[in-house]
C-alpha cells in the first residue's frame, strides 16, 4: 500500500541522503555499498557469501519477478546486509516461485529499500569509491539522519578485515548433490562410481560450486576455512579447492596462506575461485589490492590469454591480485576486458590455476565451466582413478 511519507532512508558518509520505500525488514544496517549489473539472480546475489559486510545495488529495475525458492540459496540465509532498487518490488511470476521477495527479506532479516534513482548513486560509487552508508526501514518514517551520517562514517570497511571466518562451516562435512537439470532437479553423485577425493576449503562457499565440484565427477568433503594444512592432508585428498568469500584477501590469509603452502608443497592439484584465487596468489608470492568500486555483475568480458578466447562471466570482488607483483614461475592467464585487471593465474608446468571469476554462476551460459573439468582432469591424472 502507497505511504505519503519515506519509509526507508540511505545516508551515505559524505552526508548524501537517499529518501524511498522500505520493504522486508525493518531497523538499521550499516555496511559497504556496491553496485550490480547482473539482470537475473537476485535472490543467488543476496545469498552469496561473498556479499558480507555490502549491501547491494541493483540497477536493474525489475527485481522480484520470479519470486525465491529454497533451491536458488547460495547458502542458508541471506549474507548481503540489505538491498536498493529502482521500483517497488514486483509480484512473482514463475512458476519455481515458492516466496515473495518482500517476505523472504522480512523472514530472513534483510532490509531493502525502493523508489531510489540507481543511475545516480552508481554513478557515484563509480566515480567516488565504494562508500559506507547506513541504511534504515521505519514504516514510521523517523530517521535520525545524524546519527546514520555518523555511524555509516564509523564502518571499519573491509580493508584489513577477515570475514571469511564469519560465513564459513563449522565443521567437516560432505558433499554429493549436483548441478540442476531438467526436469530430474538436482540430482546426487553415484557414489559406485570410483572418484578422485577434493577437500573444499570453505572460506565462504557458494553452493553450485560444490555442485560442479561434484558434477564433474570428484568426491568432495568440505573443511572450514580455518583448517590447517596437516589436517586437509589428513583427508589424503587428491587435489584441494580453494573457495569464494568475503573479506580482505590478505586478512584471512595470515592463517589460510600457511595452509596454502602446505598443500602446494605436497605437490596436490590446486583450484581456486574469486578470495581463494587471490589467496593462492598470496600464497604463491603475490600481493592484492582495494579496488575502486570493484567488479559485480554477470556480463563481464574476461580473456583467456593463451587462446583469445573472450568469456563472458559473473564477477563479484571488491580486492583484485595485482599482476606486476606475481612471480616468475606463475602466468597471468586471464585478464579483464574491463579495466585490464587480473582474473586468472597458472604455476607454470604444474596443475595449480585460479581465476577471479565465477565459473559455476554461468552467466554465458557455460563459458567457464571447462576450468571444473580441467580441475578433474588434473586431479584424476594425480590420484590415477578411472574417469
Amino acid at each position: 500500500m502507497p505511504h505519503d511519507h519515506p519509509t526507508a532512508c540511505l545516508a551515505l558518509a559524505d552526508g548524501t541522503i537517499f529518501y524511498g520505500r522500505g520493504f522486508g525488514a525493518t531497523g538499521l544496517r550499516v555496511a559497504e555499498l556496491c553496485f550490480n549489473t547482473a539482470m537475473t539472480g537476485y535472490q543467488e546475489i543476496m545469498t552469496d557469501p561473498s556479499y558480507a559486510g555490502q549491501i547491494v545495488t541493483f540497477t536493474f529495475p525489475h527485481i522480484g519477478n520470479t519470486g525465491t525458492t529454497p533451491e536458488d540459496d547460495e547458502t542458508a540465509d541471506p549474507v548481503a546486509e540489505g538491498m536498493v532498487v529502482k521500483w517497488d518490488v514486483t509480484e512473482p511470476s514463475n512458476w519455481r516461485a515458492q516466496a515473495h521477495l518482500v517476505d523472504w527479506l522480512a523472514r530472513t532479516g534483510r532490509v531493502g529499500i525502493g523508489g531510489i534513482d540507481t543511475r545516480r548513486l552508481t554513478r557515484a560509487i563509480r566515480q567516488q569509491g565504494a562508500p559506507h552508508v547506513a541504511l534504515s526501514h521505519d514504516p514510521e518514517g523517523n530517521f535520525d539522519l545524524e546519527a546514520m551520517v555518523a555511524a555509516a562514517r564509523g564502518f571499519s570497511g573491509l580493508e584489513g578485515l577477515d570475514l571469511a571466518k564469519t560465513v564459513t562451516c563449522a565443521q567437516s562435512y560432505r558433499w554429493d548433490e549436483m548441478r540442476w537439470a531438467w526436469p530430474e532437479g538436482y540430482t546426487k553423485r553415484d557414489p559406485s562410481i570410483p572418484a578422485p577425493k577434493v577437500v573444499a576449503l570453505d572460506f565462504g562457499a557458494k553452493r553450485n560450486i560444490l555442485r560442479c565440484l561434484a558434477s564433474a565427477g570428484l568426491d568432495v568433503t568440505v573443511m572450514p576455512a580455518t583448517a590447517t594444512a596437516e589436517e586437509v592432508l589428513a583427508q589424503s585428498p587428491d587435489g584441494v579447492f580453494l573457495s569464494n568469500g568475503p573479506g580482505d584477501p590478505a586478512a584471512t590469509g595470515d592463517y589460510a596462506v600457511p595452509m596454502i603452502k602446505g598443500v602446494l608443497d605436497a605437490g596436490l592439484p590446486t583450484f581456486g575461485i574469486c578470495l581463494g584465487h587471490q589467496m593462492l596468489a598470496l600464497a604463491l608470492g603475490a600481493t592484492t589490492v582495494k579496488m575502486n568500486h570493484g567488479h559485480h555483475g554477470a556480463n563481464h568480458p574476461v580473456k583467456e590469454v593463451s587462446s583469445g578466447k573472450v568469456e563472458i562471466t559473473s564477477m563479484n570482488h571488491g580486492f583484485t591480485v595485482d599482476s606486476q607483483t606475481l612471480p616468475d614461475a606463475v602466468l597471468e592467464t586471464h585478464v579483464s576486458l574491463f579495466d585490464g585487471s587480473n582474473c586468472g593465474i597458472a604455476v607454470r608446468d604444474k596443475p595449480i590455476f585460479s581465476v577471479q571469476h565465477h565459473p559455476e554462476a554461468s552467466p554465458g551460459p557455460q563459458d567457464s565451466f571447462y576450468l571444473f573439468e580441467r580441475f578433474a582432469d588434473a586431479v584424476r591424472a594425480h590420484a590415477k582413478t578411472p574417469a
